[in-house]
């Protein structure tokens, strides 16, 4: 196995390979970058991409290794005889009943849910009676520097309050790796974009009264410690519009529909059925 782990290692530097790119051979069994992906969104529940960026060449590592032992225990079983036993075709029959039923399940709901169809009067109807469902709110893009007293917020603005434009901007991202005590420390102070209502009170209100491109003029105190707020960008409330949402309110109409028309096949399947 350390000969195996050592291709594996040598073969994830290529981290760019297309997807059906062999990865590795095993007794002339191919694995390729499909099958890793496939195997590591199974792992994740669809969610792989949520997993820190330190963290995932090291689990497409493991991942390929459980690969690569799969097929040497399968090849094994082959070798010797477990295919042909009598446990292994019952079981593997049972198996195949099983996923028979489940696909053909799956395949006929998915023939129902295609033959659902939603007119555009129909999305635009649904648009026009719940535009507020698409309603944004106002929000900002700031930073912060956060200090644990208030003459250490004091001082960075007074080394800020000379600066405007992208001076200021520079500088105050400079400060926040250097001094911030927030998570966001390392990332220049960056909270990213945030809703009306999303950060504690005092710090939501100062926030969005503010122009941008300015800081605060005085500290802002939060039970977190004192702040020093930079306002980067600012939106306005807005509505998304008809074509943004479309695709969305199709979906949503169309498994209203499908649910709809589920209920009267069932009770129709029902009727018809012989059920003692």
């Amino acid at each position: 196995m350390k000969k195996v782990t050592k291709i594996v290692a040598s073969l994830l530097v290529a981290s760019t390979l297309v997807s059906a790119n062999t990865l590795v051979t095993v007794n002339g069994s191919a694995i390729t970058q499909a099958d890793v992906d496939s195997a590591l969104m199974n792992a994740t529940q669809g969610r792989f991409n949520q997993v820190p960026a330190d963290k995932q060449a090291e689990f497409r590592k493991q991942v390929l290794e459980q690969l690569v032992a799969k097929e040497l225990v399968y090849g094994d079983a082959k070798k010797t005889g477990i295919l042909e036993s009598k446990e292994f075709k019952d079981e593997y029959k049972e198996v195949q009943e099983r996923i028979k039923k489940e696909l053909a399940i799956q395949v006929w709901q998915k023939k129902e849910l295609d033959n659902v169809q939603v007119s555009d009067a129909e999305l635009k109807d649904y648009y026009n009676k719940n535009k507020e469902e698409f309603d944004e709110k106002e929000s900002v893009h700031a930073r912060h520097i956060l200090l644990k007293t208030e003459e250490e917020a004091k001082d960075i603005i007074s080394d800020l309050k000379s600066l405007k434009g992208d001076a200021l901007k520079s500088k105050f991202i400079d400060l926040a790796i250097a001094k911030s005590t927030g998570p966001s420390g390392p990332k220049g102070g960056d909270l990213g974009y945030f809703a009306q209502g999303q950060m504690v009170p005092e710090f939501n209100d100062k926030v969005f009264s503010m122009q941008v491109g300015t800081i605060t003029p005085e500290p802002v105190k939060t039970q977190f410690g004192f702040h020093v707020i930079y306002l980067e960008d600012k939106k306005d409330k807005t509505t998304r519009t008809f074509t943004e949402v479309k695709s969305f309110i199709d979906q949503r109409l169309k498994m209203e529909k499908f649910k709809t028309i589920m209920q009267a096949k069932m009770e129709d399947l029902r009727k018809k059925a012989t059920i003692k």
